[in-house]
């Protein structure tokens, strides 16, 4: 990649740290395991409605995000590589085939010495312009809600699913 390109990708790319209080293993299985994903998945008050769920390489997790109001909004994950503890790649964007507006998203799990794990999530849009409405509708804020909501659910769960 050369310098143009790289800043053209930096241009439409938004990118959340956090670090869990937990194994690496343990974040990792909370993003592919099909009863935890939709049960802490999207942001503070939102809830999510699963109506098909295949967490396997072209997989595909279909699903409602609802709203406080009720308001529901389409959601489709296809998951393109799942590298177990360390990487996942999917795009995300509505329920509808070629989504003009799909992101591609690449999370990375980190153990780190202290048995932490930090999680990092790039979305690459499809333009600046997308990157720019995203942001400005509160993306961030509320990505940062959803990894939030994950570190609750690990920390209310004991290790080992006991």
């Amino acid at each position: 990649m050369d310098d143009t390109q790289y800043r053209e990708a930096i241009a439409r790319e938004i990118v959340l740290t956090r670090t869990f209080d937990a194994p690496r293993e343990r974040v990792f299985d909370a993003w592919t395991d099909p009863e935890s994903i939709p049960a802490w998945y999207g942001p503070d008050g939102y809830t999510c409605e699963t109506r098909s769920i295949d967490i396997t390489v072209d997989g595909r997790w279909c699903f409602d995000m609802i709203a406080p109001d009720g308001q529901r909004f389409s959601n489709r994950m296809t998951f393109l590589e799942i590298a177990r503890p360390s990487r996942l790649v999917l795009d995300h964007g509505e329920d509808v085939d070629d989504d003009p507006n799909r992101f591609h998203v690449t999370v990375t799990f980190d153990e780190q010495a202290d048995g932490r794990t930090v999680l990092t999530m790039r979305q690459l849009h499809p333009s600046p312009q997308r990157r720019a409405a995203t942001i400005s509708f509160g993306a961030v804020e509320l990505g940062y809600q959803t990894l939030g909501k994950l570190a609750a659910r690990l920390a209310s769960e004991p290790p080992g699913g006991e």
